[in-house]
């Protein structure tokens, strides 16, 4: 029945870039893709960049969303979705003026529309450079949310934070999700006192709290290695930072076999972030077997639930009690956590899982 209905269904999600150096939302959308290309008719609207991700027997359609020739964008958008004709537009991502663009006139076509703000919304967020989202806000952005079907959120806390901003569309709470088939092979050797970092190298992610507390712990010959890109001058002032700390180590970007084997050879990741709306590196780590300390400001309490991690509220302190207990752990417990945390995503993080509450969704818009 759902194939049936699928059939009859054509999806086009905008986002305003598919670059490399997105982060986790831009993996979102290939996995996402990846799930519904036989079973809905699933296109991608993006805007072009340096270094855009591939996207497997996927439409993608790139534009040139420079705001210099504004008007031409929106007339370029307004061909492409009447030639198209999609059932839904989903909107990922929040604050881009083109991704407003995009929504604004695919409601003036009569298109429903879902957005997904991915976390965009949340209180670390806001109150990063707050005056240009609160001109944001007033502009353009507050009435484009209003004016969604309904919205996308990953977890029971961003439904929370987006209602506490006085909100009233429908929530629907769908998490992010993984492709087992793409985990190159699970962790099973443990015991390599190595943890490590996996993400976007940004403030928001903690990652001058974690030296800190790695400075003031007795890691017993543990090494963190750090991998990630972000912005050059500002992975460079963290790398002269750990100067004195012979068993912290920059690693560079990991992707593809590279990002499996380096998750793959840790005893445990930590993101030591101030907000996620997700953060899939956390289910990828789980997916392979390795035990994850994260923060509170991600949904992420599945990892005390199902004892396969540590989820703490935010601080050099917290930080380094962790790493303390992380390095006096035994390695049949790290082994035990890594089978639970493994569990725990083919369970409820699969992107399988993921996909078919996304389809129900869209079902539920268009009925």
């Amino acid at each position: 029945m759902i194939k049936e209905l699928n059939k009859k269904m054509k999806v086009i999600h905008y986002i305003a870039s598919i670059d490399k150096r997105g982060g986790g939302t831009t993996e979102y959308m290939r996995l996402l893709s990846k799930s519904f290309n036989k079973n809905t008719s699933f296109s991608i609207a993006t805007g072009v960049s340096k270094d855009p991700i591939y996207i497997e027997e996927i439409p993608v359609k790139f534009f040139n969303n420079s705001l210099l020739h504004w008007f031409a964008l929106l007339k370029e958008f307004r061909v492409f979705l009447q030639n198209e004709r999609p059932d839904i537009v989903h909107i990922n991502g929040i604050w881009s003026p083109q991704n407003w663009g995009f929504q604004k006139v695919a409601q003036e076509l009569a298109i429903k529309v879902i957005v997904s703000p991915h976390g965009m919304l949340e209180p670390w967020i806001l109150a990063h450079n707050p005056l240009k989202k609160k001109i944001a806000l007033f502009l353009y952005q507050k009435k484009a949310i209003q004016k969604s079907v309904c919205l996308h959120a990953t977890a029971k806390m961003e439904a929370e934070n987006i209602k506490a901003l006085g909100f009233k569309n429908p929530i629907y709470i769908i998490p992010n999700g993984i492709d087992l088939n793409d985990v190159k092979g699970i962790k099973t050797h443990y015991g390599t006192k190595k943890m490590v970092f996996l993400s976007r190298i940004h403030p928001k992610k903690g990652i001058e709290l974690l030296v800190d507390a790695w400075r003031n712990s007795n890691t017993l010959g543990w090494t963190l290695e750090i991998a990630g890109n972000g912005d050059e001058d500002y992975i460079s002032s963290l790398t002269q930072s750990v100067q004195d700390l012979n068993n912290v180590h920059f690693v560079g970007s990991k992707y593809g076999e590279d990002k499996w084997d380096f998750l793959r050879s840790a005893d445990v990741m930590v993101l030591p972030t101030y907000s996620e709306n997700f953060g899939i590196v956390v289910a990828e780590a789980l997916a392979v077997g390795v035990p994850v300390i994260t923060t509170q400001g991600t949904p992420w309490e599945d990892l005390e639930v199902h004892q396969c991690g540590w989820w703490i509220n935010l601080s050099v302190l917290n930080l380094q009690k962790i790493i303390e207990k992380v390095t006096h752990t035994s390695v049949d417990e790290l082994k035990n956590m890594g089978i639970q945390g493994r569990r725990l995503v083919s369970e409820k993080y699969e992107m399988k899982v993921v996909a078919k509450e996304i389809i129900d969704l869209y079902q539920k818009v268009l009925n």
